[in-house]
């Protein structure tokens, strides 16, 4: 659970605590009561200092969070809301919160064609309504690329709900290159987007597999199958790659230089977190990457074509080299074509 989402929780916590008079409160009465909020949401033991508490109190006595909340020590030790019907909960909305909340609407309207997010039309109609938003314009200015006619959209909510629920799950699965489709049951742990597609990480058997969702039938869940968490971290899986797919083996660092009218753009949109400048030449630039060689890596450099070149390592210099010189001879036949 997110740090921000600790800090709200113990919040609303020290604040229903404060707004129970029947009692006096203790700052130790207050740490055993956000501990047990904790627990009660993460399920585990989530240690809260007595320093974290004073923080909090302090931060909602502040106007950082907007509350300014009345919080009093008496007797030197209880503390006590001096307003006698104060809560956080009845913080007005301001005009900046307002906005902020319509751009936040206009974001998450775009995605309400993806079964994941189906269930939330519902409140963003209420946002929407409670919100006011404004009768001025109603188009939005943030737009975000998408495409609703992908196959295997549909798959996103089972899957997820798979992983959610720890399912394990019977995919038929037809890839590009088979002939028929065929059954593989996964533990599904991630779903992964890239380039407009989704993909679903899973263990098959004792190895990792990536599926596409565009190449899925149909899934059926295996509920007396035993489900096997990995415990995966997205970041951490995929920090080595571009795009959904992690061979095993290990990055290796990748050279290449970039023409002059090109090289701004990859300077300002980097192939991937570990891109380095190494130097500017009189005609481009020369960058490093340090990730696995993969499908998608090979796709975004011929993506470059003629304003890019590989210079390390040889092997896939020649793979870029021999693919350009086959669509060379592609439109070379295009043209004889065109001459008879």
């Amino acid at each position: 659970m997110a740090s921000n989402k600790n800090a709200l929780i113990r919040y609303k916590t020290i604040d229903a605590c404060l707004r129970n008079t029947m009692r006096r409160w203790t700052l130790d009465n207050l740490i055993e009561a956000c501990s047990d909020a904790l627990y009660e949401y993460e399920g585990k033991d989530v240690y809260v200092s007595k320093r974290t508490i004073q923080l909090d109190i302090q931060h909602m006595r502040s106007d950082k969070l907007g509350y300014n909340a009345p919080i009093e020590v008496y007797d030197r030790k209880f503390y006590r809301y001096t307003e006698e019907n104060y809560s956080i909960k009845n913080i007005p909305v301001t005009h900046a919160d307002v906005k902020i909340m319509e751009e936040a609407i206009a974001v998450l309207k775009q995605f309400k064609d993806f079964s994941l997010f189906k269930e939330m039309d519902g409140v963003l109609q209420r946002l929407e309504d409670s919100v006011y938003a404004s009768q001025k314009s109603k188009r939005a200015i943030i737009h975000l690329d998408k495409n609703e006619k992908l196959k295997g959209l549909e798959f996103i909510d089972p899957i997820y709900h798979a992983i959610k629920e720890k399912i394990a799950i019977r995919i038929t699965y037809q890839s590009f290159k088979a002939k028929e489709p065929n059954d593989k049951v996964i533990h599904p742990q991630l779903l992964k987007e890239y380039n407009n597609r989704w993909f679903v990480l899973g263990l098959h058997k004792r190895s990792h597999i990536t599926l596409a969702l565009d190449r899925i039938k149909q899934i059926l869940p295996e509920e007396n199958t035993t489900f096997k968490d990995l415990h995966i971290d997205g970041d951490h899986y995929y920090k080595d790659v571009i795009g959904a797919t992690v061979p095993n083996s290990r990055p290796q660092r990748i050279q290449f230089w970039v023409d002059l009218k090109m090289a701004p753009y990859i300077i300002t949109k980097p192939f991937h977190r570990s891109q380095r400048l190494i130097e500017e030449t009189e005609d481009g630039a020369i960058f490093n990457i340090f990730v696995k060689i993969n499908f998608e890596v090979e796709r975004l450099l011929l993506g470059y074509a003629d304003s890019i070149q590989v210079l390390k390592p040889e092997k896939l210099r020649r793979q870029i080299h021999y693919k350009l010189h086959n669509a060379y001879k592609n439109y070379q036949n295009e043209e004889k074509d065109n001459e008879d």
